[in-house]
């Protein structure tokens, strides 16, 4: 049992994820690098200030640019769009290990017989025609379904084949036109090699080992208990991840962490333990500013996050506009070791301005001068972000 402080257990944190000090990641290759290193990024289609895998990466990857990601998911192909914890990015090189998920979707789609002559006209299209969306396929035949595996279609038949067939791995997604989604063939894209590996895992309990380790390194710290962070891991109830964690343990490969006036262990992966060692030597990083994306790794874990950090964040973007505390898309803002805040701020696409409609000011925070300094820095980088010239603030609280 490693013992830190409430600071020390911040600093591996926000080491971990590049959060602290000089940049750890960098330009295209960086954006790779993050991505294995976080094992899956979630996707959100919702674009305010750029989307959520977007806004992940920019806070992390000196000279991040959307085109970036957009070039490794669909011109590169070494990452992929998957389901992972919810929707995902993740590397193409993990696409074996889902293949329990692929094939599941293939016993489902046995239980609707009229579904083998739908995908056989998205086949035929694909063949003739080349990536297509929902909107460009009229199949011959009506159609409901849900999915084995993660959407649910409804009387829209083309979109539910598409989705279904996706689920079985047979098609990835091309590209993206805003939240549209294009589909080809995946032999077209994926390498033979991992198209057809088999899974490599032998059993359940392996893959449920896997994908723990997986979610304690994309977040960096966890505590076994119920969490977002351990969202779409089927058959994960609590038993299996009691044992789950006893095995690791018991294989070193992860560490236990007892952290000050915190009741629960928390756990980092075993190959992280340099890190730990790095923030026991009482290190004074450089400080920046970052705005941090709502579906952000980082916080994945909110109640964890308010332990460690004393701060409270709710996405309520679905949360009816009267009882929103704060705003529809607002972001936490980062302050060298200390969530400072949150910041709603918004894209005026047409005249390419960034505006800074309300930052709140967690209790206490002093706006001294460096303060200010780095959050003009991270505004004037988060407008270049988004392609935005100028910047209006509307206030700041």
């Amino acid at each position: 049992m490693i013992q830190l402080t409430n600071r020390q257990a911040r600093q591996f944190l926000l080491l971990k994820h590049g959060l602290l000090g000089e940049y750890k990641f960098s330009e295209k290759q960086g954006v790779l690098d993050f991505a294995r290193q976080a094992s899956c990024i979630q996707y959100d289609p919702i674009d305010v200030c750029g989307k959520n895998a977007e806004l992940v990466l920019q806070s992390r990857i000196k000279g991040f640019t959307k085109g970036m990601l957009a070039e490794l998911l669909y011109e590169d192909r070494a990452l992929v769009d998957y389901p992972d914890k919810n929707l995902a990015i993740i590397s193409v090189e993990d696409w074996p290990y889902f293949e329990r998920y692929r094939q599941a979707a293939k016993q489902h789609a046995k239980r609707y017989p009229e579904m083998e002559a739908l995908t056989a006209q998205v086949r035929a299209h694909i063949q003739n025609h080349g990536a297509l969306s929902s909107d460009d396929l009229k199949l011959d035949g009506g159609f409901s379904w849900r999915s084995a595996i993660h959407w649910s279609g409804g009387n829209n038949s083309s979109r539910s084949v598409l989705e279904q067939m996706y689920s079985t791995g047979e098609l990835i997604i091309h590209h993206k036109k805003g939240t549209r989604k294009y589909y080809d063939t995946a032999k077209k894209y994926i390498q033979p090699i991992l198209l057809n590996a088999s899974e490599p895992l032998e059993d359940e309990p392996q893959h449920h080992k896997w994908r723990v380790l997986r979610r304690i390194g994309s977040v960096g710290l966890l505590w076994n208990r119920a969490s977002d962070a351990w969202l779409n891991i089927w058959g994960l109830k609590a038993a299996q991840r009691n044992e789950v964690f006893h095995k690791l343990l018991q294989e070193a490969r992860i560490v236990a962490i007892a952290v000050e006036q915190l009741k629960d262990t928390l756990y980092c992966l075993a190959e992280d333990f340099p890190l730990i060692e790095a923030v026991l030597q009482d290190p004074e990083p450089k400080f920046c500013c970052e705005l941090i994306a709502p579906l952000d790794n980082l916080i994945w874990d909110r109640k964890l996050i308010n332990e460690l950090f004393g701060f409270d964040y709710t996405w309520e973007i679905y949360t009816p506009a009267i009882k929103r505390k704060f705003g529809y898309y607002v972001l936490p803002l980062l302050y060298g070791e200390s969530f400072i805040g949150r910041a709603e701020i918004i894209v005026e696409r047409k005249t390419g301005t960034l505006v800074v409609k309300n930052i709140w000011y967690e209790d206490g925070v002093k706006q001294t001068t460096r303060l200010r300094t780095a959050l003009n820095s991270c505004l004037q980088k988060f407008a270049l972000f988004n392609g935005c010239e100028t910047i209006s603030a509307e206030s700041m609280n």
